[in-house]
């Protein structure tokens, strides 16, 4: 059994407190307020929770101090707005063998820094603190996780390893704990979600039904993908428990803030009176402003984040926003081009018509700027390994971005330079490092290709179930060789000769 520190004895906190406590654990639970101990000590209940007795090995204390030193595990509880004041005050007790669970979701205004991020940049101000710091995200309520009612979450840290710990700790509760490394894609749904569910509260406030509300949490999630993907996430937190699980429940439950605020605001109540309404933190309202931040930074199109940011600012009634935002431009659903579509379409149906349903699809990646024998050979010997070669080329953006690349030819020529190649069946652009397990579900990949200088680095696309192949690079071709020696290719003696009039070609 652990010893464990939670900081903040809101509703979440003091559900987790108790069902940590029940399952044999040893809690401490801090709140800053002398008046809350006080209560909580002596009656045992919550305001906000009126149903559910607390039970009498949970020690309280309004001493940091005390929940945080010797500690195995710290849990960070309080709402998103003052996870970095907390740690400040708590980063003096805490030490590298101890693992921090921050369940606060949110964003913070100022930095656009995660809460695991704005932890870990307090622990830093104390030395070069290595603590573990592990987003615990998924669809829970307080309201149920008190009452023992089944319970998933998502526990994600760079480090699968820790991530197995916190899952441990959950044992014979009843939250069953899933374990994710995409720390950044699980926090960002956690955030985000809470603005759809406004969205979706406005809905239900102006008397629309369920349609409109699918539509928002349909169209929402989509928005918290393009951000995410774009802010280099790994795709699979949305379709999870901490993406499209968090938002169904918190867009739908009697039990959601967020809901319960956007219905109010749909309803004509100023911000500010819904809120006070509401009688909690309405973790939507906080994030709104990082979210249209975010979508400005990397250039993402969020109309929904938008039209419930003009509600929440006033800046539109609520009827104007709906009215926007079903009177917006003609779009699709389509992710690929059509002419990708009908390609892929046409080598699927071929191939049918063949009798080979076991068709065996190969992918590789690269940025492919000066196309030479040696990209040619890679290409050639990736076909060989099954019926369908798919080609990712790097954007321009992503190349100057991440790789910090300069290619001498934009993304396009080099698409249709590789295009060209008999071998390639399918070009499609890369535009994030964690694009790639995505990329292996999404084009149902069975070998995973790259040149062997890369061996090693991906083998990590061997979880997502597909083959992993490095192949040996063609000797002495090398497209960064060539870039350097394009500035010294008519070298003679130390003197650059550019005109071909100048150079003796006379073998005697």
């Amino acid at each position: 059994m652990s010893e464990i520190g939670v900081l903040g004895a809101g509703t979440w906190g003091t559900a987790l407190a108790r069902t940590l406590c029940n399952a044999g654990h040893t809690i401490t639970l801090w709140s800053i307020s002398k008046e809350e101990v006080e209560s909580l000590s002596t009656s045992h209940r919550h305001i906000n929770l009126p149903n559910t007795e607390i039970p009498q090995g949970i020690r309280f204390t309004n001493s940091i101090e005390n929940a945080c030193k010797e500690k195995q595990y710290i849990i960070c509880a309080v709402p998103s707005v003052y996870v970095r004041s907390t740690m400040a005050m708590a980063s003096s007790y805490i030490s590298d063998e101890q693992v921090i669970i921050d369940v606060a979701k949110g964003i913070e205004e100022e930095t656009l820094l995660s809460m695991t991020e704005v932890i870990r940049d307090e622990l830093k101000k104390c030395g070069p603190l290595n603590a573990q710091i592990v987003a615990l995200s998924g669809p829970t309520h307080a309201e149920e996780v008190s009452q023992d009612l089944p319970t998933t979450i998502v526990a994600a840290c760079d480090d699968i390893v820790i991530a197995e710990k916190v899952q441990e700790l959950f044992n014979n509760t009843c939250i069953r704990v899933y374990t994710n490394t995409d720390v950044r894609g699980v926090e960002l749904c956690g955030a985000l979600k809470n603005v759809i569910a406004l969205a979706a509260g406005i809905s239900s406030g102006l008397g629309f039904g369920d349609n409109a509300k699918a539509a928002l949490i349909t169209r929402g999630l989509a928005e918290i993908e393009r951000l995410g993907i774009a802010m280099g996430c790994q795709g699979q937190a949305f379709n999870g428990l901490a993406g499209i699980g968090d938002l169904i429940v918190t867009a739908t439950s009697k039990h959601s803030r967020n809901n319960l605020c956007g219905y109010l605001l749909g309803q004509g109540y100023q911000t500010s009176d819904a809120v006070k309404q509401v009688g909690m933190v309405v973790e939507g309202i906080n994030v709104l402003p990082a979210v249209i931040k975010l979508s400005l930074k990397y250039e993402v199109d969020m109309p929904i984040t938008r039209a419930v940011f003009d509600v929440v600012k006033g800046n539109k009634t609520s009827s104007e926003a709906a009215t926007m935002l079903i009177g917006r431009e003609k779009t699709t659903e389509l992710q690929k081009t059509i002419m990708d579509i009908n390609f892929e379409k046409a080598v699927l149906r071929n191939t049918a018509m063949r009798g080979d349903q076991g068709m065996k699809r190969v992918i590789t990646y690269g940025t492919f700027d000066l196309l030479h024998y040696g990209h040619i050979n890679l290409l050639r010997r990736a076909k060989a390994l099954g019926d369908y070669l798919i080609v990712v080329i790097s954007t321009d953006e992503f190349n100057w971005k991440e790789k910090h690349k300069k290619c001498y030819f934009t993304y396009e020529q080099r698409k249709a330079l590789v295009e060209s190649i008999r071998y390639v069946d399918l070009v499609i652009p890369e535009e994030s490092w964690n694009q790639k397990r995505t990329d292996m579900h999404e084009y149902h990949v069975d070998t995973f290709v790259m040149g062997d200088d890369w061996k090693g680095k991906f083998d990590f696309l061997k979880e997502e179930g597909v083959e992993v192949v490095y192949l040996p690079r063609t000797p002495e071709i090398s497209s960064s060789q060539i870039k350097r020696d394009l500035y010294d290719a008519n070298s003679i003696d130390g003197t650059s000769v550019v005109n071909h009039d100048d150079i003796d070609t006379d073998p005697r």
